[in-house]
């Protein structure tokens, strides 16, 4: 008999690693470029009031004397900024690492959004079929027949129309978060239906209706886990389009009030001085937006293809 002990399994950690996924990452260099960048703003936008040189929204530290100050010069006040100031003085590149906290903030916060509605009404419409299913696919085609901008701010304006004039500036990113949620639901409900309509004839789903399990628990507890690696590409590209959407409106001016400005209320601000050579103030918070939205986006591609079966 032989004393050999069995190997020990693997840990989760080790199968994550040995993972297809984690292959494909490792072996894609733009996907790790877009991964670094990404984290990067991400990391700097949380920890924003402990590495941001200044406050921008503390009156206190402000000085006109500081304002338009180029970037890497020192000014008349004998201050220097990394990435100068705009007019009232505010450091940009502290400004930008405040504003890219309320722009993911509110992406991450209306993808999550849009998700839960996208995912609960497509399993609705695939599971039950019938009236339910074309009722609700012929919303989704009307939604989709307009832009989903104009979706958002309809729904915006409708929005701040019921609210009281006094919380208006307070319920501003609440109600942005929702307008660009219910903007964006249809797409996941339109792939999590197609996947439900396959999955339900499946074998395993119909015997748990042989042993009476109840409906509700068959789509969440066994359909939906199987449904989501198509809904986890669309989070990620949807990501981006809910930071330009967000963005869009903001400097529309339907956005977050000024007083707590995003990259894409800097931007507008910044676009009143470019033809006067303060090109500063617009340039790096558009950079921003843009390396942000790119990196992001290059995740959705290679997470598409990474988890597309063919493609293996």
């Amino acid at each position: 008999m032989s004393d050999t002990l069995p190997d020990k399994p693997p840990s989760l950690l080790s199968r994550a690693w040995d993972s297809d996924v984690a292959w494909s990452f490792r072996h894609s260099p733009v996907a790790i470029i877009a991964a670094l960048v990404a984290l990067l703003i991400v990391l700097s936008a949380v920890f924003a009031p402990w590495i941001a040189p200044h406050d921008p929204f503390n009156t206190a530290t402000l000085s006109l004397r500081d304002g338009f100050s180029r970037p890497m010069q020192e000014n008349a006040a004998g201050n220097t900024f990394l990435l100068g100031t705009d007019g009232q003085g505010r450091d940009i590149l502290s400004t930008i690492l405040y504003g890219a906290r309320i722009s993911l903030f509110v992406g991450f916060a209306a993808v999550i959004f849009s998700m839960i509605l996208g995912i609960g009404l497509g399993l609705l419409a695939g599971f039950r079929g019938g009236w339910v299913d074309n009722l609700l696919m012929r919303i989704a085609d009307v939604q989709l027949s307009f832009p989903s901008i104009l979706i958002a701010l309809l729904i915006f304006g409708v929005a701040r129309g019921f609210l009281p004039p006094a919380l208006r500036d307070q319920m501003a990113i609440w109600v942005l978060i929702v307008s660009i949620g219910l903007s964006d639901w249809v797409q996941y409900a339109r792939v999590v239906r197609g996947a439900t309509m396959v999955e339900k004839n499946k074998e395993y789903v119909q015997a748990a209706r042989v042993i009476g399990v109840h409906p509700a628990r068959i789509a969440f507890r066994h359909i939906l886990p199987n449904v989501m690696g198509p809904v986890l590409v669309i989070s990620t590209i949807g990501l981006a389009l809910a930071i330009i959407a967000e963005a869009t409106l903001s400097f529309l001016g339907v956005g977050v009030p000024p007083t707590q400005p995003s990259l894409g209320t800097l931007i507008r601000v910044g676009q009143q001085f470019l033809f006067s050579g303060e090109w500063w103030i617009l340039f790096f918070p558009a950079m921003t937006l843009l390396a942000l939205a790119l990196s992001v986006n290059l995740l959705g591609d290679w997470l598409r293809d990474a988890l597309n079966p063919r493609l293996r």
